[in-house]
């Protein structure tokens, strides 16, 4: 027994003004729901992945969802959190529930109401996500930008790879009609400090690090003996979790090591390398984070991560295309709904239906949601069976 994806719904990401995490929990859940021709009195089991961290005063939302629907009241509802990769922590809860027998028809939903608080208290948000006995008090950006600093000291500076990266996703952006930021900065924008790309902590500029969003996504799956009553299903040719040391102090921070273990695995139960891949969503939240995601996924060797972005391999048209959607740099990140988004748009590449943002033939699409510092990671290979 297994899942199969048989219906999606994704909200527009971007400074939502005027909607709340349950309108946004609620617009996802509902159109999930009517993609996949159900009812919500079907639905036996709820999974919510929601970080939070103080974002919004929400702090049980995940009976939110029961709101859209009376049909959807007494159904068992969690709240699943893992960081950034909170979307996929719920997505992989769900299957496995679906797996074990315990449930044939779920809704995963992952949604983030970020803009309720300003730059400085989502900063301070999200810096619960790292090891407070040794990085209290380092934000995000200034965690990523350690990492850049200790890769660029082995490897050389790869500032302009770091660009390259930074320009191929807003341009892919543009082919999104969800993403928060539609704007194409090119790459001599996004190569050099100013005004209107300022170093936000060195060597990262505003145009490497991701956008703060609002937003959700949702899925239903159903057991795979269901799929005869749906008009597509997108199965699970391969997944794995890992989870590393939450330490820096404790990790070799120029790779990503649980992020290499976790595409390993899912290639290996997949039965396929990363030759095979015709797409990829990856947790480009940082652009060192793409650029280090190249070497974890075998696409180049470690330190020569900047040969993959330079030779136009995972750009649109590419062996790879690599963040179609914009990814979380252009797309957003909003962040308990990311791994449900990255399923989202990989189910669209795989039956062929995400519109200008399509990958030629694609068959196979892998997503790679990380949370924290490169410590819980989650990789997942999809493929239509219908």
């Amino acid at each position: 027994m297994d899942a199969r994806i048989v219906g999606w719904g994704h909200t527009p990401f971007g400074a939502l003004a005027g909607q709340s995490l349950e309108d946004l929990i609620k617009q996802a859940a509902g159109e999930a729901l009517e993609h996949a021709g159900i009812e919500p009195s079907d639905v036996d089991a709820i999974w919510l992945g929601h970080f939070n961290g103080g974002l919004v005063p929400d702090a049980f939302p995940s009976s939110l969802v029961l709101g859209l629907d009376d049909g959807l009241r007494f159904t068992p509802a969690t709240r699943v959190e893992n960081a950034c990769a909170s979307g996929s922590a719920a997505v992989f809860a769900a299957r496995n529930a679906i797996r074990a027998g315990a449930a044939r028809t779920v809704l995963v939903i992952g949604a983030e109401k970020m803009t309720s608080q300003d730059t400085a208290g989502v900063t301070e948000a999200l810096a619960g996500a790292s090891y407070q006995a040794e990085e209290a008090g380092v934000s995000f950006p200034e965690v990523f930008a350690r990492i850049a600093q200790g890769y660029f000291q082995r490897f050389g500076d790869k500032s302009e790879a770091l660009a390259r990266i930074a320009a191929k996703n807003h341009h892919n952006a543009m082919a999104n009609p969800l993403a928060h930021l539609k704007k194409d900065l090119g790459f001599e924008f996004c190569n050099a400090a100013s005004d209107k790309n300022r170093l936000i902590a060195p060597p990262l500029r505003m145009t490497d690090c991701s956008l703060i969003s609002d937003g959700a996504a949702a899925l239903v799956m159903v057991a795979d003996d269901l799929v005869d009553d749906f008009d597509r299903a997108v199965g699970f040719r391969g997944t794995a979790q890992v989870n590393d040391y939450l330490p820096m102090s404790r990790r070799d921070m120029t790779e990503l090591t649980g992020a290499a273990k976790a595409f390993a695995g899912a290639f290996d139960e997949a039965g396929i390398s990363v030759g095979d891949l015709d797409a990829a969503e990856v947790h480009d939240c940082f652009t060192i984070a793409e650029l280090m995601i190249y070497e974890a996924m075998g696409l180049a060797e470690k330190g020569k991560g900047d040969r993959v972005i330079e030779s136009g391999r995972v750009s649109r048209g590419g062996d790879l295309p690599v963040n179609l959607s914009g990814g979380l740099k252009a797309k957003g990140h909003p962040v308990g709904a990311t791994g449900v988004s990255m399923h989202v748009l990989a189910a669209r590449q795989v039956t062929g239906t995400a519109g200008d943002m399509q990958a030629d033939g694609a068959e196979l699409a892998c997503v790679f949601n990380m949370g924290g510092s490169g410590v819980a990671s989650y990789c997942s290979v999809l493929e239509a069976v219908k």
